[in-house]
């Protein structure tokens, strides 16, 4: 009788298995078949406008001569000022959390928040950063203003990247370290980082992709839809290819379409270049102990 009840309760979770397996294959399916639809739309529109002239060209009014290197340019010196201050920031935070922080109430309600964070809406610290760097900090609509927002926006998911790459390395091997003669700072320079540094690389190229990529905050924080210059200094006006893309969508003639179309193309390879990096260092530098 036992056995009989054992054959009919695998028998059940076999049918469920095979209805769970099937409703994920179809979620699956469903969401590679919009992918691939806004790929191909994406590509069937914009490829017949992507041209070196289009990469060097500043924005104009007319179709055959709009460019996107100022929103590219602008990207680019936003990520140089963006990549140092989060990461430095995010690592320290994450080391000083798992390395020197007490484990109390007050620990654990600051780890907790710092998670909640990397989940807020992008809007939010738009707003953030208006409030705090245009307006209390008086820097104006500019590159740094633009820069520091961005650097909030990802600092989070930086700083839960770096943690969990911090606590994945062996506590047998800083306890080793100290055995030897090293001090807690030097077992942590010599051995913690370089052990977690392929996870803290990894997650923080992920989360600069996320920034690359984001449209909301810099529309806040007063990012220019046209220019034509690339800047000059930190406090420079600017544009990034997001919010020139949004410009190019929101004209009325349907060959802007076209040339937005062209610009995803560019701002996806981008980030599809930034996420291979990133899969890379994991692979190669990751180690095993």
């Amino acid at each position: 009788m036992t056995q009989q009840i054992n054959i009919s309760q695998i028998k059940g979770r076999v049918t469920r298995n095979k209805i769970y397996k099937g409703i994920f294959i179809l979620a699956i399916s469903l969401a590679m078949l919009a992918l691939a639809t806004l790929l191909y739309r994406i590509l069937s529109q914009g490829l017949g406008y992507l041209s070196i002239d289009f990469l060097k060209n500043y924005p104009a009014p007319y179709i055959e001569e709009a460019g996107i290197f100022a929103g590219l340019m602008g990207s680019v010196f936003m990520m140089c000022i963006t990549a140092p201050v989060s990461i430095i920031l995010g690592v320290s935070t994450a080391l000083y959390l798992e390395e020197y922080a007490t484990q109390n109430r007050f620990t654990r309600f600051i780890q907790v928040n710092v998670q909640n964070l990397a989940g807020i809406p992008s809007i939010v610290f738009g707003l953030l950063g208006l409030t705090l760097f245009v307006y209390l900090l008086a820097m104006g609509y500019t590159l740094i203003a633009g820069a520091l927002t961005m650097s909030l926006l990802v600092l989070p998911v930086i700083v839960v990247a770096s943690q969990e790459a911090i606590r994945s390395v062996p506590k047998e091997i800083r306890e080793a370290s100290i055995a030897m003669g090293a001090t807690k700072w030097q077992t942590i320079w010599r051995i913690v980082l370089p052990a977690s540094i392929p996870g803290i690389i990894t997650g923080a190229i992920l989360a600069l992709s996320r920034a690359i990529g984001e449209t909301a905050p810099l529309i806040i924080v007063g990012a220019a839809a046209a220019i034509y210059t690339i800047p000059d200094s930190f406090l420079s006006k600017y544009t990034v290819m997001p919010i020139q893309i949004y410009s190019w969508t929101a004209r009325p003639q349907e060959e802007w379409q076209f040339v937005a179309a062209a610009g995803i193309i560019v701002l996806l390879a981008i980030l599809l270049c930034m996420n291979a990096v990133a899969v890379w260092i994991r692979n190669k530098f990751q180690k095993r102990y």
